[in-house]
């Protein structure tokens, strides 16, 4: 069984500390961003699920696509929810799968 200090530390490792409140877990899954793209994604996503219900996902991947189309330009695709499978192609140095809380992230440019 694991301390507390123990998980406290793990949590810790799989996330920004200055861009991620303490209560939220995030772990990254699979990504080929670049890592300023990451901490982007990371914060718009924590901003999202701060102005939004945790269960409006279609709302919260609205308003991440949105603010990456302005950032990075258009066709950012995301997808939210608790549990799905996907199969896509996406455009080089685009791609990042990562959970926050319980809801899991991910977001693509689509490829041209």
């Amino acid at each position: 069984m694991l301390d507390t200090s123990t998980v406290q530390a793990r949590r810790a490792r799989s996330r920004e500390p200055s861009q991620i409140p303490e209560e939220k877990i995030t772990m990254i899954g699979e990504t080929d961003m670049p890592q300023g793209m990451q901490s982007h994604a990371l914060r718009v996503a924590s901003e999202a699920l701060n102005s939004h219900n945790v269960n409006d996902c279609k709302e919260i991947a609205c308003y991440i696509k949105k603010q990456f189309d302005k950032t990075y330009g258009p066709g950012w695709q995301c997808v939210t929810g608790v549990s799905f499978g996907s199969y896509i192609t996406h455009s080089s140095g685009s791609f990042i799968h990562f959970c926050i809380d319980r809801l899991a992230v991910m977001l693509f440019k689509a490829a041209t």
